[in-house]
């Protein structure tokens, strides 16, 4: 293919050669004006001279054609593996490639469209700009697009040099059925009732038989699965009462019906953190000393804690012939405490404690029922322990761990964990927790000066003292938990002596321990997610050496087997990497947790249903059109821009007869020499003819 173009090469700026042309026409009128009789030639030579400058070529290009580019899409997405739009979009595929491939001067540039990364969904205008960046536009005459149309960075679609045309999957009487939720807490408050605001939808061509109506299940924690039936496409507000504290799990499941085209979004699932409003405790000071502002502080330095603290400032023993009216500002309600609202109490802290008959035994029976139904009771114990006024005299011998044995060791002493301890979440891990009885010195806390020497431990002893007695015992008491620490010198760490020690950390562990927080139960199953995969790490917490490998049940309710390592004392972990979003249930003997991974909602289900609207104007712009694939694979033709590009059994292609240049030659019209010489002529030519008519005037 060959062209031929004039072009020029300017020896002077054109600004300025239009300002010598300009010239030159002046020149030109006034010498018409004056008669000159070679006005015309001279005009000419002027002509010639700023031809000159501009330097007028022929420039002849050889050029090759080029073939026409078509990209063709084929949509992989999971929306667009549904029922039957996978065979749809490889057959369409197939055939729309073969018949542009038998067209001449037309090459295809097959796309395959896969799953957005993370919960993106279809990001099919990404994708698309991507495959123009790399091919030249001028050369791109039509776009093919299989796909169900549900793209979700339609807004990101370039502008098109050619037609999109959308081959649509799917079939006119598909129909589907989803939960939607629409809005859900983060955190809850255990006990109180908490709102999740949802609805089930219907869309596409919903069969009568199954219009209006549909049955939702809600479970929590992987428990039984209660179902109510709704009415679809209306808002339900489920009140929902959290149990437990940390993560709660509520799956929300509707009953699928036959002919949905998924049941992948019949289930939504929301995590809920369960929290304590507010932790009320009711500290028991037996008599001033000087860890009872420790314990104070302790508990008020927390927000989260409501503190009732009952001091006995003066025991009866003490006669000063002060009227009993001047002892107190107000009478302290122990009635309304011990008895009446005792249950309102998470937990009850008895500190240096002595039965001096202030508080009547019936209170004491009433706490010791009081843990029986699930409560918590704390015994900081010092030397009032040992004697005939230890709280082991009264009602609460039947859930106290240990017996006083009347001794008490006054000498210095480390604090250890036992063998057990170094197990248990409590005292599991605390910062310079020094090495067990018999092992090598290592970092080391700040010794104690005074401990009661315990007896008979009904519970788990997780903390020795002075010649190995047993110093923090906990145990589990009908639905409570019972704590006893035979020393009151815990304050020492506070103060800092000889280092201190973790006591902030070891009293709050004690303290959420009975209030039954999961994190620090002692048979424990939960599981660590990795923020933005796929994978979590399985925990598995408990006092024996060697623990079974945990059954873990996958969405589709195969189950596999995952072998545990222990990490730490008392820890067994294993990384599980899943296959695929969904719920997973973790099970151990009786333990069990449930876990959700990936997103509640994919986002490539959201809406299942084919259509065109989200690509509505990107087809618009481009001049494209939609071709419903369930009528048939339509036939290819060549339009011109500008004229309709799809009708009925046929879509349309812009050939855009683009070429490459091979060669390119500029050949000067006239050399320098000749534009000077023909200038020169033309002047010399109006000079005589002037000459020769001034002559005949004089003659």
């Amino acid at each position: 293919m060959n062209g031929l173009s004039l072009t020029f090469a300017p020896l002077l700026p054109w600004p300025v050669i239009a300002a010598l042309a300009a010239l030159a026409g002046v020149i030109l009128a006034v010498s018409l004006w004056r008669g000159l009789r070679g006005w015309a030639l001279r005009g000419m030579a002027a002509g010639l001279l700023i031809a000159a400058i501009a330097q007028p070529a022929l420039q002849a290009e050889d050029k090759t054609p080029l073939s026409d580019i078509v990209l063709l899409l084929a949509d992989r997405t999971a929306s667009n593996r549904l029922d039957a739009r996978a065979d749809q979009t490889a057959s369409a595929a197939d055939a729309l490639a073969a018949r542009l491939a038998a067209r001449p001067n037309t090459e295809v540039r097959r796309i395959d469209l896969p799953d957005g990364a993370g919960n993106a969904g279809t990001e099919l205008g990404a994708v698309l700009a991507e495959a123009l960046a790399a091919e030249p536009r001028a050369r791109v005459a039509g776009v093919l697009a299989v796909t169900d149309g549900l793209a979700h960075d339609a807004p990101l679609i370039p502008d098109l040099p050619a037609p999109l045309q959308l081959l649509q999957t799917g079939r006119a009487v598909d129909w589907d059925r989803r939960i939607v939720i629409e809005t859900a807490p983060t955190f809850g408050i255990i006990g109180e009732p908490v709102t999740i605001r949802l609805s089930i939808e219907d869309e596409g061509a919903v069969p009568r038989a199954a219009a209006g109506r549909a049955e939702l299940g809600v479970a929590i924690d992987g428990g039984e699965m209660n179902r109510y039936s709704f009415a679809t496409g209306e808002a339900l507000e489920l009140p929902l009462t959290l149990e437990h504290g940390g993560q709660n799990v509520v799956q929300f499941s509707v009953t699928p019906v036959a002919g949905e085209l998924t049941t992948l979004n019949n289930d939504a699932v929301v995590q809920i953190n369960g929290v304590r409003d507010r932790l009320r405790v009711l500290l028991v000071s037996g008599e001033p000393h000087a860890g009872e502002r420790t314990w104070r502080n302790l508990l008020k330095s927390d927000a989260g804690v409501d503190l009732v603290h009952f001091t006995i400032l003066r025991p009866p023993e003490k006669q000063d012939g002060t009227p009993v009216s001047e002892l107190s500002l107000i009478a302290f309600p122990t009635q309304e405490l011990f008895i009446d609202k005792i249950d309102e109490f998470d937990l009850i802290i008895f500190d240096r404690y002595a039965e001096r008959g202030i508080l009547p035994s019936s209170y004491f029976r009433n706490i010791r029922d009081y843990v029986e139904r699930g409560g918590a009771v704390l015994v900081s114990a010092g030397p009032e322990y040992a004697t005939v006024e230890s709280l082991w005299q009264t009602g609460l011998a039947d859930i106290l761990p240990a017996r006083p044995t009347g001794r008490v060791f006054s000498e210095p002493f480390l604090p250890r964990p036992t063998e057990l301890g170094l197990r248990h979440p409590v005292t599991a891990g605390l910062t310079g927790a020094p090495p067990v009885e018999g092992e090598a010195d290592g970092p080391q806390w700040g010794r104690w000066l005074r401990q009661v020497e315990l007896a008979a431990p009904e519970g788990e002893v997780v903390m020795q003292g002075a010649r190995g007695a047993p110093l923090l015992v906990l145990a589990r008491k009908g639905e409570g938990r019972v704590a006893l620490l035979a020393s009151d010198h815990a304050w020492l760490w506070d103060r800092g002596y000889e280092g201190g020690g973790p006591q902030l950390e070891l009293l709050r562990r004690i303290a959420h321990w009975e209030m039954k927080e999961p994190e620090l139960e002692e048979e424990a199953l939960y599981a660590e997610l990795e923020p933005g995969s796929m994978a979590l790490t399985i925990v598995r917490r408990s006092m024996d050496p060697a623990v079974p490998p945990v059954e873990v049940t996958h969405p589709d309710g195969t189950t596999e087997d995952i072998a545990l390592t222990e990490t730490a004392p008392g820890r067994f972990t294993a990384r599980f990497a899943a296959p695929a979003p969904g719920l997973y249930r973790l099970k151990d003997g009786d333990l069990t947790r449930v876990v959700a991974l990936g997103p509640a909602s994919p986002r490539e289900f959201e809406q299942t249903i084919a259509s065109a609207e989200p690509l509505a104007a990107a087809i618009a712009a481009s001049g494209g059109g939609v071709t419903q694939l369930e009528e048939g694979i339509p036939a290819i033709r060549d339009i011109r821009p500008g004229r309709p590009s799809a009708g009925r059994g046929w879509i349309g292609i812009t050939p855009r007869g683009a070429a490459a240049t091979t060669d390119i030659r500029v050949t000067p019209i006239l050399p320098a020499w000749a534009w000077l010489v023909l200038a020169a002529g033309l002047v010399l030519a109006a000079w005589l003819i002037e000459g020769r008519g001034r002559r005949r005037q004089a003659a």
